[in-house]
């Protein structure tokens, strides 16, 4: 049997996920719920995430430990601070460079984001990673590509 596809979602897209139920973000959610393949995170992403949900929707937090079993969400161990100055420099922001690092240990299949400035848009960076970054939308298409039988 074939190793499920690993993806990693920063902050913005698995708040994202939560958030929103028809977005791409949650459907990455839902296809890991079913095991169709796997979503990871870091204790970074979840730290990040829970300020952001307290901050803006504080009603929710207590939801969401359920909401990321249930979609069977994996949980990276942190990159040491070694892995994070070796990204500090191209991501140029310290919490970034730590989720990136943290990921990095895992070596995911696809790293997801909404984060234009740190990530998607940070030529550099790509260039320096064993692995694609792009947003929701840009993953999706890139694992239906890999279900079609030649």
């Amino acid at each position: 049997m074939a190793a499920r596809v690993k993806v990693f979602l920063d902050t913005s897209a698995l708040f994202a996920g939560i958030w929103s139920v028809s977005g791409g973000a949650h459907r990455i959610l839902k296809l890991s719920e079913v095991r169709a393949l796997e979503a990871w995170v870091s204790p970074q992403v979840l730290r990040e995430l829970d300020r952001a949900l307290r901050a803006k929707v504080p009603e929710v937090v207590g939801d969401v430990a359920h909401l990321l079993d249930t979609a069977r969400v994996w949980v990276a161990e942190p990159g040491s601070e070694a892995q994070v100055t070796v990204y500090l420099a191209p991501v140029g922001h310290p919490g970034d460079a730590q989720v990136i690092a943290d990921a990095a240990g895992i070596l995911p299949d696809y790293f997801v984001t909404l984060d234009r400035k740190h990530f998607l848009d940070n030529e550099d960076l790509q260039a320096a990673l064993p692995f694609p970054i792009g947003t929701p939308s840009d993953f999706l298409e890139w694992f239906r590509e890999r279900l079609i039988i030649p």
